[in-house]
């Protein structure tokens, strides 16, 4: 079984088409406890939540870079450097995205 690596953008000010969702740190809190229920057994999926005004790796400031130049929206999920959701995330979609990085 492979790592997987999932990073939640955003910031502390929601996005304007965001005001009425959680916000991005709320939006990890969720999917870490839905995917720990979903994968109980699984601890190689490592969460992380990265400011996009304080990105720290080169991977966190190109995707932060996109989100404030409107490429994406956030919260923006990526998972092992594939998007996989923006704005409200779809917990099928990244439940099959985990299972199929996972199985590689």
């Amino acid at each position: 079984m492979n790592n997987v690596h999932i990073t939640v953008y955003g910031a502390e000010v929601k996005c304007a088409s965001c005001i009425h969702l959680p916000s991005a740190l709320e939006t990890k809190e969720w999917l870490e406890a839905a995917i720990h229920r979903k994968f109980p057994d699984y601890d190689r999926i490592n969460i992380n939540y990265c400011d996009i005004d304080t990105p720290k790796t080169d991977e966190q400031q190109l995707f932060s870079k996109k989100i404030l130049e409107d490429i994406y929206f956030y919260p923006l999920v990526v998972i092992n450097g594939d998007v996989v959701a923006e704005g409200n995330p779809r917990l099928p979609v990244i439940f099959e995205k985990i299972t199929n990085e996972a199985e590689k």
